[in-house]
């Protein structure tokens, strides 16, 4: 399966891919194409066909949200699903990005078990 992971982040990028790598092994081999912003992920939609997409919010240029937005308003890309990974985590947040169209969110700082569950569910394995 393959995935898009949007963190502005080098530090949080690295540990997200670790627990990702670490936990693919129950989720089926796992594919991960990183970005570190919503322009760079966006530059890179065409070229690849994702099965869900991980997005930080408060990112540089275009943020987390904003894709979301994007993506869900695009005919191509509508159906992938999104995890929002965010260090905002109030219930007006999680209306907001659900609103726009992101299954799953996630706040940090978060346990690597959730973050796989969470990761599973979006991606309908048991």
């Amino acid at each position: 399966m393959k995935i898009l992971l949007v963190e502005d982040s080098p530090s949080m990028r690295s540990l997200l891919m670790a627990v990702l790598e670490s936990g693919g092994e129950t989720i089926e081999e796992l594919d991960i194409v990183e970005a570190a912003s919503g322009f760079e992920a966006l530059k890179t939609m065409p070229h690849h066909t994702f099965d869900a997409i991980l997005t930080d919010i408060n990112m540089p240029d275009i943020n987390g949200l904003e894709l979301v937005s994007f993506l869900k308003n695009h005919p191509v890309y509508r159906t992938i699903p999104i995890m929002v990974i965010s260090t905002e985590g109030t219930a007006e947040d999680r209306r907001r990005a659900a609103g726009l169209g992101a299954e799953e969110y996630l706040v940090k700082p978060f346990q690597a078990a959730e973050l796989l569950s969470k990761l599973r569910r979006l991606l309908h394995v048991a």
